[in-house]
């Protein structure tokens, strides 16, 4: 691998404390347009617009997704900015790219309803163990918003005593404080009385729970909860989670620090998840938006 993709691999890992997943996307991404770029005679570090330009152009004809067109080139765009800062090169050729197009999305959530019968299905696992497990994780993940991973690198310190709060490590080691909710504490409180460091340990006590192993468990509460596993994700309940909270007051910014987005745009989303409810319950129950000739 060409040294400069080293280097920014180097930096990202030792400055914005970038995950081995994250890396190894960055990687890939990176190591597919210098490939393309060598078929063009240039290198990591001579890279032109207009090959870059083509190489968009390749990556939409190969039938990649306008999403993992854009995530390539965040990468392109990050890594070029680190050679003009590092003075490697005096121009970004990213600068003038247009981004690919990306459809709307809005996040898919489950309703309230739904969350109730998750939660009901964890506690009745036919595994004491699985249950209490299962049934703590889930109300820690609905009450407070956290991603999977922050949720499964909590120490079984962090709920000891009558803390109301949790100090939750999030991206880049940045730390932020979240309430946990009396529910979601008194589920919690079982696995106290557990050896080891971690607070949702895995078959290895002496390890965390891994994400593969969490996402097994949880399908298989899913199908118990009469839903689509392919609806139900940590993901999901971190998005039920804001959009819930927004739909009963929340404000956005407090959201924002709940969820622990560095841009409050990021948080934003939500609002046009409340809005589209809001414009689907108007069609549904406004007296003048009854189509012409109903009764």
């Amino acid at each position: 691998m060409d040294r400069h993709v080293e280097a920014f691999l180097e930096m990202l890992a030792a400055e914005r404390g970038a995950a081995r997943n994250t890396l190894a996307a960055y990687r890939a991404d990176l190591a597919d347009a210098i490939a393309f770029a060598a078929s063009r005679g240039e290198t990591a570090g001579t890279m032109t617009q207009a090959t870059l330009s083509a190489w968009l152009g390749h990556l939409a004809a190969a039938g990649l997704s306008a999403r993992t067109a854009a995530r390539r080139l965040s990468a392109l765009r990050q890594f070029h900015r680190f050679l003009l800062r590092e003075a490697v090169r005096g121009d970004d050729p990213t600068d003038q790219l247009d981004r690919p197009r990306l459809p709307s999305a809005l996040p898919k959530l489950l309703s309230e309803t739904e969350v109730d019968a998750l939660l009901a299905a964890a506690a009745a696992r036919p595994s004491a163990r699985q249950a209490v497990v299962m049934r703590a994780a889930l109300e820690v993940l609905y009450a407070s918003g956290l991603r999977i991973s922050e949720l499964l690198a909590l120490p079984r310190s962090a709920l000891a005593g009558d803390a109301a709060l949790l100090l939750v490590r999030g991206k880049g080691g940045k730390e932020r404080l979240v309430p946990l909710s009396e529910a979601a504490r008194t589920a919690a409180a079982p696995l106290l009385a557990g050896r080891g460091r971690w607070l949702f340990p895995g078959r290895d006590p002496r390890h965390a729970m891994t994400r593969q192993g969490f996402a097994r468990a949880l399908k298989q509460v899913a199908l118990d909860a009469g839903l689509d596993p392919a609806r139900v994700s940590p993901h999901v309940l971190r998005h039920s989670f804001a959009s819930h909270m927004l739909a009963r007051g929340a404000d956005l910014r407090s959201l924002q620090m709940l969820l622990g987005h560095a841009d409050i745009a990021t948080t934003q989303i939500y609002t046009h998840v409340l809005a589209e409810r809001l414009a689907r319950l108007v069609a549904a129950h406004h007296p003048l938006a009854r189509p012409a000739g109903g009764g």
